[in-house]
């Protein structure tokens, strides 16, 4: 187990945890929570072996292995593939090993390279470094890119699915949300479920934390506290022990208060002097209860519209993309925080014969041979979206979804004007005030300018720089409101967090007055409280609100619907997020079964993406081999994926109950799991007659449920497979 007893830890000068004790038990789930800056990545670095306490005692397992995401970009041109394997160093040196083996001829050597090669997993390790690689986003034709021709972001996925390869017995994962789609984000719940090992991780997701841990340690004013349950739980648990500190507070303090009252009123009477000093005494004796003193809440607001438009804008015919010279590279991060820099490819709602991930060179020769060719797309151009037909009324609320590389922040970035609408056209509304906050901060930021600076350039550029409000010092004071006070106005913005360069953003944001917000993954970098201030402020909010986000307790608390951003279109989304992540899954298994069939087919051609890369063809359907089959006339591309979708949306109606229940199994079996552990820890210290014997009763008594969950999930199981067999 991990131990910290009575731990200091320093940075310069300050004390981030002061007298810390705290105890992590082998297979544990620990959320780290604090605020920005409380020192959470301190405690890490003690954790990862790199700062040492400055006092008391730390001690972790002797022969732990422990991984953890690198933060730094990786520069290589070897494969995605050939990266993420590289994360098991005990595979790859035994690969060397072999290989000098060989090189030598050593007969025993090579033997025995063997045999380790097998203990250590090597005959499925591509394909489980592969699994990763995919769940995390990728594609099958990106496995083996280069690792230097992704963008930032991906290259950052790629880092997680290395530290994801690397066997441990302690996983260190720091905000590994930030730079993932919704459908990623729920693939990682789930294999971080099944990890075997001791997790500990810092998120500010509050449903991540929730499905993924069971114990939270929170730091707060260099105190360090552990809460059994998830973040939910901690919330609920700390406000009870708020609640009870403060009125144990008041109650000492009126107790005091009347003893003081006593001591100053008899204290000079010489018949009461000693009954005064007495209580002197009493006062010394007593062990003060601290007052609760917590960190002040941000907070702020969205100022009132100067006027709401409505509709606020209409978008007839659109195509969305980038132009053949403005094209994104995909070895630079871009303002979708990567995911458009591989989503050269597109879907031709128009032409259903065309390939899924044609690029829009050869959907535009496509449709120009037709004669059909949109006014303004011209060939090179790289379509993401076409025929998007969507108005935005006053006062809705969308959350925008999509898998990664639909052309989520495409859409919105056309919509902000930071990208030409490549055909058809947008009608804004009059009196129409955007405000854009983009997933990379420093699109909007210039790391060399103080945010005083940008306040005074975002009036010249908005005609306000005569206005009462964009004098210097009301500037300062706006700024103050959102935590830039005194120096740090004068700072410049390339020194600050991630945190505060998206609070500058949302300053910028609340300054302009708009009445039309398109929010591109406001939270990364922000905490949980300043997440909470914002969603408090988007409800407050009286204009239009569309959103981009994979926090999906911020998407719950302002969304009132949803639009999905899928196969070349934007269409609205009937349902809540949960059928979405179902949508995600059964999306997902297609994928992989389509893969699958098209491995088994052979690939009949190739299609060039954004990269250059070959994609397999589209695999002839297995299943359709019968003479009466063959007799009879083909359906064409349009109709059998319509009939495809139809019994996949049948499959999944039938299936869902049974799934609801398999997790609702597998939950309880992890929390049995979780405290079986604990049990039998406790078991292992000396107890006295009574609790030892009651120890062992609840261990009796969870071993019993769970026999019975295991059965149950197994049936479970076995009806669900029968089903999918059925329609396979």
């Amino acid at each position: 187990m991990i131990q910290l007893q009575n731990v200091t830890l320093r940075r310069g000068a300050k004390v981030l945890l002061g007298g810390a004790s705290v105890t992590i038990h082998p297979g544990e789930k620990v959320g780290l929570v604090g605020r920005n800056g409380a020192g959470k990545s301190t405690l890490f670095a003690l954790l990862n072996g790199t700062l040492h306490e400055d006092g008391g005692e730390f001690s972790l397992p002797a022969g732990w292995r422990i991984a953890q995401v690198a933060q730094h970009m990786p520069e290589t041109a070897e494969s995605a593939t050939d990266f993420v394997l590289a994360g098991d160093e005990r595979l790859s040196s035994l690969r060397e090993q072999l290989l000098k083996a060989e090189h030598s001829g050593d007969g025993m050597a090579i033997a025995q390279a063997h045999s380790d090669l097998a203990d250590a997993g090597a005959h499925d390790a591509t394909a489980r470094a592969q699994a990763l690689i995919l769940g995390l986003g990728f594609q099958v034709a990106e496995l083996q890119r280069p690792v230097n021709s992704f963008s930032g972001g991906w290259r950052m996925r790629l880092q997680l699915a290395r530290a994801l390869m690397a066997p441990s017995d302690l996983l260190l994962l720091d905000e590994p949300t930030n730079h993932l789609d919704l459908d990623a984000l729920v693939w990682l719940e789930g294999w971080l479920a099944r990890y075997p090992g001791t997790l500990v991780v810092i998120s500010h997701d509050r449903e991540f934390l929730d499905a993924v841990t069971r114990v939270t340690l929170h730091i707060e004013q260099g105190r360090l506290t552990r809460y059994g349950g998830n973040y939910s739980a901690f919330e609920e648990l700390r406000a009870q022990q708020i609640e009870l500190q403060q009125a144990a507070y008041a109650k000492q303090q009126d107790k005091i208060a009347h003893l003081q009252k006593f001591i100053d009123r008899f204290k000079a009477k010489a018949t009461k002097a000693k009954q005064a000093q007495s209580r002197v005494k009493a006062l010394e004796r007593m062990e003060k209860i601290a007052p609760v003193l917590l960190e002040a809440d941000f907070q702020f607001e969205f100022r009132e519209p100067a006027s709401l438009p409505n509709p606020m804008l209409t978008v007839a015919d659109g195509v969305f993309g980038y132009r053949a010279d403005q094209a994104p590279n995909t070895t630079d991060s871009i303002a979708a925080g990567g995911s458009q820099a591989r989503a050269g490819a597109t879907f031709d709602a128009e032409n259903p014969d065309a390939d899924d991930f044609a690029t829009s060179t050869a959907v535009a020769a496509e449709a120009a041979a037709r004669g059909e060719l949109p006014p303004g797309v011209q060939p090179g151009d790289r379509v993401i979206l076409r025929g998007v037909g969507r108005s935005v009324l006053a006062g809705q609320r969308i959350g925008i979804l999509g898998a990664n590389g639909q052309g989520k922040s495409t859409f919105v970035k056309a919509i902000a004007h930071e990208l030409p609408l490549l055909a058809g056209r947008v009608t804004e509304g009059k009196g129409l005030a955007i405000g854009y906050f983009a997933q990379q901060e420093l699109d909007v930021l210039h790391a060399g300018s103080t945010p005083l600076e940008h306040m005074v350039r975002l009036a010249r550029a908005t005609g306000q720089e005569n206005a009462e409000g964009a004098r210097e010092q009301q500037l300062r004071n706006f700024l103050g409101s959102f935590n830039f006070p005194g120096e740090m106005v004068t700072q410049p913005v390339g020194q600050f967090s991630g945190g505060e360069k998206a609070r500058l953003v949302l300053a910028m944001l609340v300054w302009q007055r708009p009445n039309l917000l398109l929010l591109d993954e406001p939270t990364n970098h922000l905490d949980l409280a300043t997440r909470e201030a914002l969603a408090m402020a988007l409800n407050e909010f009286e204009g239009t609100l569309m959103l981009v986000s994979h926090d999906r307790a911020l998407l719950r608390a302002v969304c009132d619907e949803f639009w999905l951003v899928a196969r070349g279109g934007v269409q609205p989304f009937d349902g809540d997020l949960e059928d979405y992540q179902r949508y995600l899954l059964d999306e997902a298994r297609a994928r992989r079964e389509a893969a699958r069939l098209e491995g088994a087919e052979g690939s009949t051609g190739t299609t060039e993406t954004i990269a250059g890369d070959a994609l397999p063809a589209k695999a002839i359907d297995p299943k359709n081999t019968s003479p009466k089959a063959a007799e009879a006339p083909a359906l064409n591309p349009a109709e059998q994926r319509r009939l495809q979708a139809q019994r996949r949306a049948g499959l999944a109606e039938r299936t869902r109950p049974l799934k609801r229940a398999l997790a609702k199994a597998e939950e309880r079996m992890a929390t049995i799991g979780t405290q079986k552990a604990a049990l039998e820890a406790k078991l292992q210290t000396p107890l006295p007659p009574a609790e030892l014997a009651d120890a062992g009763r609840q261990l009796k008594r969870l071993g019993e449920e769970l026999e019975t969950l295991e059965e149950e999930w197994l049936t479970l199981s076995g009806e669900l497979e029968a089903i999918e067999q059925t329609e396979a």
